[in-house]
């Protein structure tokens, strides 16, 4: 699964377009996912290079919106028609569903008109999320994609995560949600739920990607994710941008456990 974000058409670098679209094609994914703000502002243009862009990637592709997907100066158009371009010129689903023998994805739109950055998730959203996901068998991996962001390693600080992160999390935990993947803050990590939200008997991976071609960078190169999944293995590895070439760094590997999913530490074991 190759898992991207933020591409900011009408903000990006031409020059790692190319190399991005080769690196995704190379690595052979089952399914592409892309967590939002394809676009800089939203405009007509931005989304027919992003949908020209999308074209050039392997298919199915899961793709939710994100805050720059909604008009920021059109106020008529953010208030009543906020995501009519994406839909438009991207997709008409803004819940889309993958499934085959080992993974359920499912994508949440979390792109909120009333907010300029901060998204948002609503029970409504959990609860029919999770009743999709639960007919899944036991052993597929259950992943769910927004753009907004429920985890910032590191900090206590909730101000750059997903508005009602604690209920959405709960809800998760109670239909097994093995993996969250989102993107926004142009920063790649990988983190566990049980470190911020400490439900019992419950870890979650929270991946998330950093900006895949934007030249608006916040202090690391320009990433995406590959991530390979055979329960109860799962190993992730961030390809970051050299100024040539997509290079793959060391991957990081977890394990499914009693509690739910842990890094493996160098005995092979998990690790908290």
């Amino acid at each position: 699964m190759a898992h991207l974000s933020d591409l900011h058409f009408g903000r990006t670098d031409p020059d790692i377009l190319p190399a991005l679209a080769n690196a995704i094609v190379a690595a052979k994914p089952d399914v592409v996912v892309v967590c939002g703000d394809l676009t800089q502002r939203a405009r007509t243009r931005e989304f027919v290079e992003a949908r020209r862009f999308l074209e050039t990637l392997p298919k199915p592709q899961i793709v939710v919106p994100g805050n720059h997907d909604v008009p920021l100066y059109n106020v008529v158009s953010r208030w009543l028609m906020p995501l009519a371009n994406f839909r438009r010129y991207i997709s008409k689903d803004l819940a889309p569903f993958y499934a085959d023998d080992e993974i359920a994805i499912l994508g949440i739109n979390t792109a909120r008109s009333w907010t300029f950055k901060n998204g948002r998730i609503s029970r409504d959203q959990v609860s029919r999320g999770c009743e999709r996901l639960a007919l899944s068998g036991e052993r597929v991996v259950r992943i769910i994609v927004t753009h907004h962001p429920y985890d910032v390693p590191g900090t206590e600080d909730d101000g750059n995560i997903v508005g009602r992160a604690q209920m959405a999390m709960a809800g998760f935990a109670q239909c097994r949600v093995d993996m969250i993947l989102s993107g926004h803050l142009h920063v790649g990590s990988i983190s566990q739920s049980a470190t911020r939200y400490k439900i019992p008997r419950h870890s979650a991976l929270v991946v998330q990607s950093g900006t895949a071609t934007s030249s608006r960078r916040r202090g690391e190169n320009n990433s995406f994710n590959i991530i390979a999944i055979e329960r109860p293995h799962v190993r992730i590895n961030r390809l970051t941008w050299d100024g040539t070439t997509f290079a793959p760094a060391e991957p990081e590997h977890f394990e499914f456990a009693p509690d739910g999913w842990f890094r493996v530490g160098e005995t092979g074991q998990p690790k908290k």
